[in-house]
């Protein structure tokens, strides 16, 4: 079934109103007709909607069960992200959608190739949020995480003090307890930050100014794992200890 991403004004009482670029999509490609069910998320709340009416411009469509679906984590998590190479950005922020990400933050590290100008910055922002809102309709999302235009290091830490709980995949740690305990402190209601370095990992400087300001350092075991892995394993477990022990 479908997920729409409704704003306030195109919903009153019982009815929710589709128009323009959701409209073409709704009946030109999902071919949808008087009669079918759609999910439509407005400010975080899923309805399950039945089709009523369908003009030129508009679809028209009755709330047949409010609060339908709620996939939302226990806990709000921030995804850093190590600017990579080629397209692996577009992959990763797909995923870490799926998974359950809120919002997104490329970060310009000392060891990644990639360097961005600020019109880079800008039009990349604009596709992978597109790429994001794709995700989050897919994935029934019932809010659209937010992609962040690409911070530096020094912007990085001071994103540090602002979370509770912040974690750091780094593959010179040995062994899971560290990856154990810091799950362990986390609860229902908290904000976790996980930082994934780019493809040259951190610097042993990243690592101790993170450490420095409370992150965890965490291992994601014994394996060298490529960035876009590294990012699926880490949010993969974060989605898992929440929907099972929160």
């Amino acid at each position: 079934m479908f997920n729409f991403f409704i704003t306030e004004e195109k919903i009153s009482e019982d009815k929710i109103i589709i128009t323009d670029a959701d409209y073409n999509h709704a009946i030109n490609v999902l071919r949808l007709k008087v009669g079918d069910e759609f999910l439509a998320s407005v400010n975080g709340q899923s309805h399950l909607c039945e089709i009523e009416q369908i003009t030129k411009t508009q679809v028209i469509a009755k709330i047949t069960l409010k609060d339908y679906l709620d996939t939302s984590l226990p806990i709000k998590i921030y995804l850093f992200q190590g600017l990579p190479k080629s397209d692996k950005m577009e992959l990763i922020i797909q995923k870490a959608v799926e998974l359950g990400v809120d919002q997104i933050f490329p970060v310009e590290t000392e060891r990644c190739v990639v360097k961005l100008d600020q019109k880079k910055k800008d039009t990349k922002t604009s596709r992978w949020q597109s790429i994001a809102e794709s995700a989050a309709k897919q994935s029934k999302r019932t809010v659209i995480p937010q992609v962040l235009s690409a911070i530096s290091f020094k912007e990085l830490l001071e994103k540090i003090k602002t979370v509770d709980v912040f974690l750091l995949p780094y593959e010179c740690v040995n062994g899971m307890q560290a990856t154990k305990d810091a799950l362990s402190d986390i609860k229902s209601g908290m904000t976790v930050g996980v930082f994934i370095g780019p493809e040259g990992g951190f610097s042993e400087k990243e690592v101790i100014s993170c450490q420095n300001l409370g992150a965890k350092i965490i291992s994601l075991g014994k394996r060298i794992l490529r960035t876009e892995t590294a990012t699926i394993t880490s949010l993969s477990m974060l989605m898992l200890h929440a929907e099972t022990n929160l």
